[in-house]
């Protein structure tokens, strides 16, 4: 997480269109605009992603592997044509690198949990799946090259929290909550709203809906070159962004991530879990948005989402 910035967004002369944040008297890169093959890239390749957790959703059911579940992903995205994202990934924090195609999360496990042979899903439990793809659009002419002289995908991450069985109402508020506080950020990333605008709107939201905790030590992101860009999107109102501007051909994953309890975390003994630290639910919602000139496009709609 990153603070105190302010100032303007300033276009740059880089070939691929990033654009800089002015910190002092310093410009800083902070995010790469897309080009229309990009954005026409991360549509087809959101579209896909978005079915493939639809369908990893629908096998979320009591006596579920979620070994298997994990599985099933990494074949799936295979098989469209693409790579996952976080298997292999490992950030300069990390001790070692995500060992799973999904962040697979239960309960008290806010993300980043490692699908393992011996967890079995059962009734009343709530699940947390995050999926991020690269995907290589071979027909396209826009080819570019990373620094290991392979072409570069698009990127996409999307979330969704799962109810397995019966669970209490507490816990189907919690989901909804979570679910439409995504919805409200999307409502507002619109071009010329602040990035700030964005953590504002899901704040109130859930706030109005009673007393939850708002996880602040992890936010959204800028996505698409790579599966983690800047700007941070956090999920409560952050002054500093006030002076953040959207503009068209930026992608962002928004992902409001709420608990039953209080909003502080911790990382479990694997490096990689990260829980909450008052063991209470939490749930996780994100999807890809594109920003448009007129608007904003949901690149990650799951097909039952389109059809509702």
């Amino acid at each position: 997480m990153r603070g105190g910035a302010r100032g303007g967004v300033f276009p740059s002369n880089n070939p691929l269109s990033s654009i800089l944040l002015l910190m002092g008297e310093e410009p800083v890169e902070i995010m790469l605009i897309k080009t229309q093959q990009d954005i026409e890239n991360i549509k087809q390749n959101g579209a896909q992603i978005g079915a493939i957790l639809e369908t990893l959703a629908k096998k979320c059911v009591p006596g579920a592997s979620v070994w298997e579940i994990d599985q099933l992903a990494e074949k799936l995205i295979r098989k469209s044509g693409g790579r996952p994202a976080f298997k292999g990934y490992k950030p300069s924090s990390a001790d070692r690198p995500f060992p799973a195609t999904v962040c697979v999360s239960l309960n008290s496990e806010l993300v980043h949990g490692i699908p393992r042979k011996e967890v079995f899903l059962k009734d009343g439990d709530i699940v947390s799946l995050d999926i991020g793809m690269e995907w290589f659009n071979k027909s396209s002419k826009f080819k570019v090259q990373s620094s290991k002289s392979r072409p570069r995908g698009v990127y996409t991450d999307t979330a969704i929290t799962v109810m397995i069985g019966v669970v209490p109402e507490k816990t189907q508020k919690l989901l909804a909550v979570t679910r439409q506080a995504l919805e409200e950020g999307i409502k507002v990333a619109q071009p010329g709203n602040s990035i700030a605008s964005i953590g504002r709107a899901v704040e109130n939201y859930v706030k109005s809906q009673g007393k939850y905790g708002i996880v602040r030590d992890l936010v959204g992101h800028g996505v698409g070159h790579t599966v983690h860009e800047e700007p941070m999107i956090p999920n409560y109102y952050d002054p500093a962004l006030d002076g953040i501007q959207l503009r068209p051909g930026m992608v962002i994953a928004i992902e409001p991530m709420i608990a039953l309890g209080g909003w502080r975390v911790e990382t479990m003994p694997d490096g990689w879990t990260i829980k909450m630290a008052d063991n209470s639910l939490s749930a996780h919602f994100e999807h890809t948005v594109i920003i448009t000139e007129d608007g904003n496009v949901v690149a990650t709609r799951r097909p039952h989402e389109l059809s509702s």
